[in-house]
């Protein structure tokens, strides 16, 4: 006697499980918009005058703390609601997962053309650090270029990723610690190269399995949130006199007065360290990269008009780390991977065969 087989039925959402859905993503969407219409997001160690930093009595007063708290629950808030929504969650971008086998390709080209800029610009790593501060001077810029060239041409990028990473030392005998951790974001897109570079084929295409992948994107996240949380700290926080010249000098960023809003400069600068600071985390979780990355380019862009070639190119490797989110956030087989954190086990698992080694060959007894 034979029992049929049977199938369980594909179950397909309901009504109210797709409003809940389209809720999510449209309050998380608002919440977000609305904390980034506060800041521009200009870097004011570009375009103002210097004032020394360390001042962590401004960030232990009451409201940057209390702040600083919340964007904190924001973030985790927004991993809990992206673990009930689709992936994507913003069907309508599904075709700029199309972009996905060449994303390693078009983040070498960022980066590239961005150290290229520099360099002809007279800058090292950033437009704030001058190269005629950094040991070797014209020789670092010329390394620097050597190294932008390499990346924009897609030839063996592993090699021009350690070019990278090797022009970080002079930055650090420049401009000190703090000013290396906010490039951190170009020690991460060389780390994604490193483990991920374009191929031989086609325009680059790399096909990665979904380790490789996942690496690769955490390597990226967290040292763009180191970037984007020491400039929240390097520039607000903890230095708030530099904030104060740079509003005093563009007082169109302070967009509260462009809106009629009596808002004191001191609460501004607090405002626009914890959005930075929101930012860093959202790219640190991962979750519904498509509606964090759509909404962080507005105050990317909104100072572009102002500041012009300098903003570019000095954002031009964080508009590369956007679309290396946006695309494979988009695509379906990927998604996944984009806010893959490591659980306790997988941490385990490296430290237990970071600790096993293998043993040793012993000849056979004659």
């Amino acid at each position: 006697m034979t029992t049929a087989r049977t199938t369980p039925a594909r179950t397909t959402p309901t009504l109210a499980v797709l409003a809940g859905r389209a809720a999510a993503v449209t309050g998380a969407a608002a919440v977000l918009t609305l904390a980034a219409a506060a800041p521009a997001s200009a870097h004011e160690r570009w375009f103002a005058d210097l004032a020394d930093g360390g001042d962590w009595g401004f960030f232990l007063s009451p409201l940057p703390l209390a702040l600083a708290a919340t964007m904190v629950v924001v973030t985790v808030a927004w991993r809990l609601v992206a673990r009930r929504l689709p992936r994507p969650e913003l069907g309508v971008l599904r075709p700029m997962g199309r972009l996905a086998p060449y994303v390693p390709r078009l983040l070498g080209i960022h980066l590239g053309v961005s150290l290229l800029a520099f360099s002809v610009t007279g800058s090292f790593l950033t437009p704030s650090l001058p190269l005629h501060d950094v040991p070797g001077g014209d020789l670092a810029g010329l390394a620097e270029a050597a190294v932008g060239i390499w990346l924009i041409t897609g030839v063996r990028l592993r090699v021009a990723a350690l070019g990278v990473v090797l022009l970080g030392p002079a930055a650090l005998l420049a401009a000190g610690p703090v000013a290396l951790l906010e490039t951190a974001a170009l020690l991460g897109i060389a780390l994604f190269l490193a483990v991920l570079p374009p191929s031989d084929g086609t325009f680059g295409r790399v096909d990665a399995t979904p380790r490789q992948l996942r690496t690769a994107l955490l390597g990226l996240r967290v040292l763009v949130a180191v970037a984007l949380v020491t400039l929240a700290f390097s520039e607000k926080f903890t230095n708030p006199e530099l904030a104060r010249n740079t509003l005093a000098e563009y007082p169109q960023l302070n967009v509260f007065a462009l809106v009629g809003l009596p808002v004191p400069t001191d609460v501004f600068i607090v405002v626009a360290g914890s959005v930075e600071l929101l930012f860093g985390l959202l790219v640190l979780s991962g979750a519904m990269p498509q509606v964090a990355v759509l909404v962080a380019m507005v105050p990317f862009n909104a100072t572009l008009v102002l500041f012009g070639t300098t903003e570019v190119i000095g954002h031009l490797p964080v508009y590369g780390v956007f679309l290396t989110l946006l695309v494979y956030g988009s695509n379906r087989a990927t998604a996944a991977e984009v806010a893959w954190l490591p659980s306790r086990g997988d941490v385990a698992a490296v430290v237990d065969r970071s600790r096993t080694r293998p043993a040793r060959r012993t000849a056979p007894a004659v």
